[in-house]
């Protein structure tokens, strides 16, 4: 029978046969593991999304969806600012210079999986005492001598329980749960970068709405005061017509305000000071609507898109391995070491035959009394990971639920837009016929005043919930956890799960 390598290597040596044998069973033991395996969740999810009783007109379907969701409204402006939002966002900056913290940290620990090689040397004029130390130079400490020594040292941990290669399991899920948590913020700068463009559209469709009612406003104070020359009207209809006015012209500013507020979110987005979009962004543009039809997928797909139920999944993988690294606490440490080298006084015998030095053999640790350090130790990692276990359902429970109320919002958004729309048809026909009817004498100027207040009213609403449509869209996608795969850098979504 042909002898292994190992074998071969310890027979030829000169190294006592029990040291041998202690290395050939150490190097046996290496494929045991403590601590329990990590198991993959199932992450519990329902067979169909919700299907609302009285459904709107633009609802989801199970087609796969975008990775570049903002795209389905088809708004360039939009796309660039998300562009320059994934290239320029502190916040996702910072998340970058995590990650590449976690990778330094993962390196750090994986490295104790292999030797540990030095080159040692070192230069020295000595003395020792005569009453203490033998003085190598036979003159009983009563001359220096000189010292060189150089040489070569390894050292390697034979990881003979797994303890150090559940080490490296926790440290690639904790790099895991980093590329997760820069995936969660490249979501949330997408998500708030939409949210805060349609806001903006929306705010400025606002204004454009309460310049048109302020002219119709003027129009009437004109009428009034025409009426009031020929006789006709009264100075309460002037007064009441001014109002009017001056009560549309003071919801301008506010409005002006939140448009400022909003150009100046989507800098900060950027990266960018103050009023630096301004420019960019102070001509007004319609509300991107959402299209009639929005993929979402299956709902099988939600755990593997999501980052906080990837995250906690990796956490819930990295406090499992860390259960194996507190039980390998308890079993002995055992390292090989070993040096070579050469030692000499004189420089001329250096390096010579004479001067070479080695030494080689195993050292273990075995832990006698610790007053009960270790037990608490894997006490603790083993309440971590039931913690890590509740806390991956509550993710995924929470997930669950916003999915759900964003559906609904989604819905009911669009079908309180067709009432105000409706409401805003009546209103423009109910304030035809009323300045028609003053004019002719009909009604006072009191109902046309009514009228209009309503006509803005509603057409205030209509525009907030046009805008509110889209929005709810926007936090669909983000419940959903989609944008951040087309956009992450390539080779940086493995999942060690």
């Amino acid at each position: 029978m042909k002898s292994s390598p190992l074998v071969a290597l310890w027979r030829g040596s000169k190294l006592p046969r029990h040291t041998g044998l202690l290395v050939c069973v150490a190097s046996a033991l290496c494929a045991c593991t403590v601590g329990p395996d990590f198991q993959r969740p199932v992450a519990p999810s329902p067979s169909q999304w919700a299907t609302p009783a009285n459904a709107a007109a633009s609802q989801v379907v199970t087609t796969d969806m975008s990775e570049r969701w903002w795209e389905v409204f088809d708004d360039p402006v939009l796309s660039a600012l998300t562009r320059r939002a994934v290239a320029d966002n502190l916040d996702l900056k910072l998340a970058g210079s995590r990650l590449q913290q976690s990778r330094a940290a993962r390196q750090v620990i994986t490295s104790a999986q292999y030797p540990n090689t030095a080159a040692t040397g070192s230069y020295g004029r000595k003395r020792n005492s005569g009453e203490g130390l033998n003085d190598p130079s036979g003159h009983n400490g009563d001359s220096a001598f000189n010292l060189w020594d150089a040489g070569f040292s390894a050292a390697w941990e034979l990881d003979v329980w797994g303890r150090v290669r559940r080490e490296a399991e926790a440290a690639d899920a904790n790099l895991e749960v980093a590329r997760d948590d820069r995936r969660g913020v490249l979501l949330a700068v997408l998500a708030e970068t939409a949210h805060d463009y349609l806001q903006l559209r929306g705010v400025q469709s606002t204004r454009a709405v309460t310049e048109q009612n302020l002219d119709v406003a003027r129009h009437s104070l004109k009428l009034t005061q025409l009426r009031l020359a020929d006789g006709v009207a009264t100075d309460l209809d002037v007064a009441e017509a001014a109002a009017q006015v001056a009560a549309i012209e003071a919801r301008l500013p506010t409005l002006q305000q939140r448009q400022a507020q909003l150009i100046n979110a989507l800098s900060l987005l950027m990266g960018q000071p103050p009023q630096a979009l301004q420019a960019e962004l102070a001509a007004d543009a319609p509300v991107p609507q959402a299209p009639r039809q929005v993929a979402i997928g299956l709902p099988s797909q939600l755990a593997e898109r999501r980052p906080d139920i990837r995250q906690a999944e990796a956490r819930l993988y990295a406090a499992t391995a860390s259960i194996g690294v507190a039980k390998g606490d308890f079993y002995p440490r055992i390292t090989l070491s070993g040096n070579l080298g050469s030692q000499a006084m004189q420089l001329s015998d250096f390096g010579s035959w004479g001067s070479r030095a080695f030494g080689i053999g195993p050292q273990f640790n075995l832990p006698l009394f610790d007053g009960g350090r270790l037990r608490g130790m894997l006490q603790l990692r083993e309440a971590q990971q039931q913690e890590a276990a509740v806390a991956y359902q509550q993710t995924v429970l929470k997930a669950w639920h916003e999915i759900d109320d964003q559906l609904s919002a989604y819905n009911a958004s669009q079908l309180r837009r067709d009432s105000l729309a409706e409401a805003v048809r009546q209103n423009q026909i109910a304030l035809r016929t009323a300045q028609q009817q003053y004019v002719e004498g009909v009604v006072d100027f009191v109902t046309v005043l009514t009228v209009q207040g309503a006509l803005l009213a509603t057409q205030e609403q209509l525009v907030e919930s046009a805008t509110g449509v889209s929005l709810a869209m926007v936090g669909l996608y983000k419940a959903l956890g989609g944008g951040w795969e087309s956009v992450y850098p390539a080779g940086a979504t493995n999942n060690p799960a």
